[in-house]
């Protein structure tokens, strides 16, 4: 589990493509620190560590995976949003987060408000009917309050301070985002379906 609050952004080094895809990411972490089968969540989708050096770790990446995430648009030097796995008696300073992708949204539009930059994205049509004005989200892994829903589109602030500390200040429009919703959200829709009239 995770919390969407971003602790690193780490870059692609390398990428190779074995009977599964392998990736190598730099990272600030302590390496001496994270464990051989340790979860940590890149750009918001949960990958395993298979291997360790002084200031990178490789993860192995399904085919499943690439195709319902952005992971098929990683290139060596891309900057991506790191959280380890939260542990017993960390603050909660996002919401829980599973580091499952559900599936791909694109930006569509942004705009300077201020020192904000508000964005909107259109999320795909089966997934738009769990997102809710004030609810939240995860894009790239990182934990946002959802403005306003028109449809599949949706809206977002980035404020200057999330720009510095993830991958958010290198944004364009076109991009594909992870997006995983609230699983809150998932379970409210689910009890909606299998008890009418609630």
């Amino acid at each position: 589990m995770f919390t969407g609050i971003i602790t690193d952004i780490g870059t692609i080094r390398e990428l190779e493509q074995e009977g599964d895809l392998r990736a190598r990411i730099a990272t600030g972490y302590d390496t001496g620190s994270i464990d051989i089968g340790a979860s940590i969540a890149s750009d918001g989708v949960c990958l395993t560590v298979i291997a360790l050096g002084e200031d990178w770790y490789d993860v192995q990446i399904s085919a499943e995976t690439v195709s319902k995430t952005n992971l098929s648009d990683w290139q060596p030097g891309k900057r991506v949003n790191l959280e380890r796995a939260l542990r017993v008696g960390d603050e909660l300073g996002g919401h829980i987060v599973s580091g499952h992708v559900d599936g791909v949204a694109e930006v569509i539009d942004m705009r300077n408000e201020g020192d904000s930059t508000r964005v909107t994205l259109r999320a795909p049509s089966d997934l738009a009917r769990f997102i809710a004005p004030k609810g939240s989200v995860a894009l790239n892994g990182t934990s946002l309050t959802v403005n306003e829903v028109d449809g599949p589109e949706f809206g977002i602030n980035v404020i200057p301070h999330t720009k510095d500390v993830t991958n958010w200040g290198d944004l364009a429009l076109g991009d594909r985002v992870n997006l995983e919703i609230d699983t809150l959200a998932r379970y409210v829709a689910r009890l909606a379906e299998t008890m009418p009239g609630i």
